[in-house]
């Protein structure tokens, strides 16, 4: 067990103390989020708009452009999707987990390829193409990109998004020597595949309550 910290710690040599504060803090709050997303609670925002907001900047320090962008995505995302929770269907009643329909399937799709497109030449115009993890974290970018929006939107599939991208990540960045990142996105995988069931459970169901 020993040696498994030694290597945990050793990824951190060298790096700032601040930055090592940062990562935990954001990690804690991208827990919290996730976490309140499965319930189904509003908190999800706030807590994901104070995980993002650190993790810009961490990832622009580490060069990591396409995750950076991910993150800045999200907190506009947040936003969006903190008005859109909050809309009522009826006096007593906010808005429903649905499936997504064919528009918004093709809007997906869309998202998606427009993601790529638009990482690939971030990534060419800073010449970022230099390593393997490049070409990851574009893919990576296009599937969150989707997950966000849907998730936004309260579609049941932004889980699928999140499983996928989530599996993906942890090599990412235990490559890049983000431990406690990594880790975060192994339990993010789990939480996505709690989240899936609880939200099948709930579907076409109004809540009256958006904290639970």
């Amino acid at each position: 067990m020993s040696h498994i910290f030694d290597w945990i710690f050793a990824q951190y040599n060298g790096v700032s103390t601040h930055l090592i504060v940062l990562e935990s803090v954001g990690v804690l709050f991208g827990l919290l989020s996730v976490i309140y997303s499965k319930r189904e609670n509003i908190l999800v925002f706030p807590t994901g708009i104070i995980s993002t907001s650190i993790f810009v900047y961490i990832l622009l320090v580490y060069g990591l452009l396409g995750d950076m962008m991910i993150n800045v995505y999200y907190f506009s995302m947040s936003v969006y999707g903190w008005y859109l929770w909050t809309r009522k269907v009826d006096a007593t009643h906010f808005i429903p987990i649905t499936r997504t329909t064919v528009k918004e399937k093709k809007w997906s799709i869309v998202l998606f390829v427009i993601t790529v497109l638009f990482v690939v030449l971030v990534y060419g115009f800073f010449n970022k193409f230099n390593n393997w993890t490049a070409y990851i974290d574009t893919l990576t970018t296009a599937i969150f990109f989707v997950g966000m929006w849907l998730m936004a939107k309260k579609k049941i599939e932004n889980w699928i998004y999140w499983i996928i991208g989530d599996i993906i990540s942890v090599p990412l960045y235990l490559y890049k020597g983000l431990v406690f990142t990594a880790l975060q996105y192994f339990v993010f995988t789990g939480i996505a595949i709690l989240g899936y069931i609880a939200w099948k459970k709930s579907i076409g169901k109004s809540p009256q309550t958006l904290l639970k």
